[in-house]
Formats: C-alpha cells, structure tokens, sequence
C-alpha cells in the first residue's frame, strides 16, 4: 500500500492526521466602491459575506497608494503591501471582492487565499511520531563510533549522502543560514540552540513578519515538523542527541503555518521576502501552499495565488537565495496529462477533480528556479509515496519509506528519518518533506564551499556533484508482481531521481 499525505500540507508521509474544520462564520455588512479601467469610482455589490484574505498583484510601474485605495473602496482592509514585488494582502468579507479589484486599472490579478474564513481551526491534533524509550536511546549510544553523536547509528540518511565523510573536512561555514520555512522551529532544542540564527527567524503566519521573541516555535498543540527539518538540515555535531547534514551551519525557522496546520499564500509569501531581506541563503520548503494540492492558472482566484508565490520565491533567488522544495508523496507522475486530486479545498469541503498538472501547479514546488526533490529509502529506492516526473525531479535524497519496503543495514533499525522534535525530544518522520532539507544541508555545505557562488552555480553543482541513479526496472517497490510507477529517462537524468542522488562530500571538496 503506497503512504498518502496527511490532510496537512505537509510533505511527510509517516505522520497519519484526521483534520475536521469547524468554522465559525463572522458575518461581517459592507458596503463597497472600486475604480473601473477608466479610473472612476463605480459602485460594487454590497453584501454579507465571511471574511476571507486575498492577494492582489499589480502591474509593474503601478502607483500602489491608488490600488491600496481602491482596495479599501472595495470593502477591504490592506493587511501587509510588498510593493517592491507587487504582492497587496488584504482581508474582505465581499464576497465579490477579487472579482471587484481585477477591474481596477493596474492590478494584474486577485485571489482570495483561503475557502475557509478567517481563522481557519481544526478540532484534531496531528498524531505524534514514535519516540524511543530512554533504555533504547542508551542502547544506540553504545553502538555510536568515534566522533559520532550518540544517536548518529539511527540516522542510515547521512552516509546514504556521504554526509558522514564530508564532516571529516568540513562541517559547513557559520556565515551560511538556512531557512526553514515551516510549522516553526523550536530553537530551545539541545542540538538546534548551537546553530540557531535568531536575526533572520520570524512568524509570518498572518502575511505580516511577527518578530516577537520566540515567535517562531510552535506550540504544544502545533505540528513538529518544521523542528525535525531544522534538525535534518543543521542539527549540531555537538555530543547530544543527531547529526544534520551541515552542522556547521546556521538555521533559522520562518513560520508560516497556523495552528491548524494551514500554509496560506500570504504567509508563503512573507516567508520567501523575509528570507530574501535578511541574509538567508538557502529556504527549505517541505509543504505545498493551501487550499489548493494544484493551483490552476485557468482559474482567476488560483492564477492569483501562483503569481504570488512566483514573484516571492523569484524576489528571494534575485537576492541570492536557494529555494528547495519536497515534491509531494502522492506516487503521482507530475507529467501526466490528468491527476485526479481528492485533497482541494483543503480547509472546507475537498473534492475529487482532475487537473492538468501543466496548468495546474503544486506551489511553490513547481514553480521556476526552485530545486524539486524526490524521496529515497533506505535501499537508494524511489520511496513509495514519492512523487516523480521527468523535467520535473531535479534531484533525491532520503526522505525514508516503510521498513517494509527498504530496510536499513544495522546498527539502523527504521527505514524512516530520525531527527529532532520540539521539547528536546527525537523521533521517526518519513517523506519527501525529510528528502528536501537533506538537499538543502548540502546546497548549504556547496555554499560554504564556495561562498560566492550565485544561486544558479550552487544549483548547477548540486546537480553537477549528485551520483547518478538509473531507472529500476520494474519498478515493484512491495514486491506483489505489479509495476507501481514508471521512471522515463536514462541514467544521468531520469524522471525518479532527476540528476542523481545528492553528495554531501563532493559539495565540500572544491
């Protein structure tokens, strides 16, 4: 049985999670005037509606003080304005608000970023990943070789990548961050603290940088996820607990899903432009951007929301930023002509519908520039759950899969990732939200290497530096006689593992 994504955006496969919406509706009266084509007032729809977020994005060259009016003569509050890529958010409770804005002289597209109204909650925790007793903490620790963190036996990922030769030359460059762009990092974390870069950490969950001390943790009641990425990616080789991929590195933990679990286009956005403006040089992004698994440009509400991300993410590889990204665990072929989605509207009611994925795209996974990276288990196999696609997979890395289907060598015992958790504590993800950061801590170890290199050099030795992987044939991955995807190309670039299997090594030896 392939492993589907949990009803969060999140790219992890290992973590099963019911989500039920309880929405309670604030209906909100309003009455609303918008400027046409022409420039003149014209008097919209007045109606009740939920409050719902928006982005609005402008024409280049346009005059944003009179879109910003237009915005507000149209029942809308501007909540944040990113002139310097175009990008307005704003909340409204008219119900014909984007339709509104779209006409007004400048504005290039709007969408609402949500189907549920403001706040979106969920009456359902996500499921804990299994934790190890103290007794068997200590029974890995005594397995741990010379120079090896204690709990380093568990963690099959580092040499699949050679991580574990390359910390024999370098451990990364303190000058070096890379941002977690996620469910919040919990920097109190023994093996985090050491590498924790508090200057570009923030919580953009609202669209709007929240920089108040700690605001980047989640909460007890918030998913771990962002704080086992930060882990995989920068976890300090320090004694305590894992190792990251660079652990000589910094991190930081850019917020951007609410309490529910939700990555919202507004917050995705912020996320990208506070990384952009504040040293960061690497964003991992192990999600995909709600409400919508596609984001369909036919669609004028979710063509909206594409160009958003695009102008952010684009904005942030201007500054010199590496955006990675996880490829989703769907075991979908990404080049399909149709992929059926049972997942959208997340936040309300979802539905099956069949989408083009050449028009419909997983934001910001697909979006030009951005490093798209496909899951391997331990055995160096596609992972079931991992999406794949030909022009799509730039590269792999281990994001784990069911002991079931590829079981590690020993000392290791799981095929899944093991990594920090909030409070301290250790523990078991899998998904292509594991593979991403591990392309991330080596995009980090290359920038290290070569610390003035553009965000095209880093990603052209990524590629340049990964081992090549050919196509299995068949691909049966649990062994029951029937071929569960087909991989198209050859061995240097393939629709499974794109340009290879990432080398941490070769990314510190110039």
């Amino acid at each position: 049985m392939t492993p589907r994504r949990t009803s969060l955006p999140l790219r992890t496969a290992a973590i099963p999670a019911a989500m039920a919406l309880t929405t309670a509706l604030a209906f909100l009266p309003t009455t609303a005037t918008a400027l046409g084509h022409d420039g003149h007032a014209a008097t919209a729809t007045t109606a009740d509606g939920p409050s719902l977020s928006y982005v609005v994005n402008t024409r280049p060259g346009q005059d944003a003080s009179r879109i910003r009016k237009a915005i507000a003569q149209a029942g809308g509050t501007v909540v944040v304005s990113y002139d310097r890529i175009g990008v307005i958010v704003a909340h409204s409770a008219n119900p014909d608000f984007a339709e509104t804005v779209r006409k007004v002289r400048g504005v290039a597209s709007a969408g609402n970023t949500r189907t549920a109204p403001l706040p979106a909650q969920s009456t359902d925790d996500v499921d804990a990943p299994k934790l190890l007793s103290e007794k068997e903490r200590q029974a890995v620790a005594a397995k741990a070789g010379a120079g090896q963190d204690p709990l380093a036996p568990l963690q099959w990922d580092l040499p699949a990548i050679k991580a574990d030769k390359a910390h024999e030359k370098s451990l990364g460059s303190r000058n070096v961050t890379v941002g977690v762009i996620d469910t919040g990092v919990d920097d109190t974390h023994p093996d985090l603290a050491p590498n924790f870069d508090r200057k570009a950490s923030v919580n953009c969950v609202t669209g709007k940088p929240d920089t108040a001390d700690g605001a980047w943790r989640p909460t007890a009641e918030e998913s771990p996820h962002g704080t086992h990425v930060a882990g995989e990616i920068a976890a300090a080789k320090n004694g305590i607990g894992v190792t990251g991929v660079a652990p000589g590195v910094k991190v930081s933990g850019i917020k951007v899903s609410t309490t529910a679990g939700f990555f919202y286009t507004e917050a995705v956005v912020c996320g990208f432009i506070w990384a952009a403006e504040h040293g960061v040089d690497v964003t991992n992004n192990s999600y995909y951007t709600d409400p919508w698994y596609f984001n369909c440009t036919t669609d004028p509400d979710q063509k909206a929301l594409v160009e958003a991300v695009r102008r952010a993410s684009s904005y942030a590889e201007r500054k010199g930023v590496v955006n990675v990204a996880a490829a989703g665990n769907e075991n979908y072929d990404l080049t399909s002509d149709t992929i059926t989605d049972p997942s959208s509207p997340n936040d309300t009611t979802p539905g099956d519908r069949d989408v083009d994925p050449s028009v419909c795209l997983d934001i910001p996974t697909q979006l030009p520039g951005v490093v798209t990276v496909a899951s391997t288990g331990a055995k160096g196999l596609k992972s079931s759950f991992s999406n794949y696609g030909l022009g799509i997979i730039d590269i792999a890395a281990p994001g784990g899969d069911s002991t079931a289907y590829q079981k590690p060598e020993p000392p290791a015992t799981s095929g899944l990732i093991y990594n920090t958790l909030p409070g301290g504590q250790y523990g078991y993800m899998a998904g292509t939200s594991m593979a991403s950061p591990h392309v991330a801590g080596v995009a980090a170890l290359i920038k290290s290497t070569h610390p003035h290199a553009s965000p095209w050099r880093v990603k052209a030795l990524l590629k340049a530096e990964a081992d090549d992987i050919a196509c299995p044939t068949p691909y049966d991955i649990d062994g029951d006689g029937t071929v569960d995807a087909v991989c198209e190309g050859g061995k240097r670039y393939n629709g499974f593992y794109g340009a290879g299997l990432a080398d941490a090594l070769d990314a510190v030896e110039k």
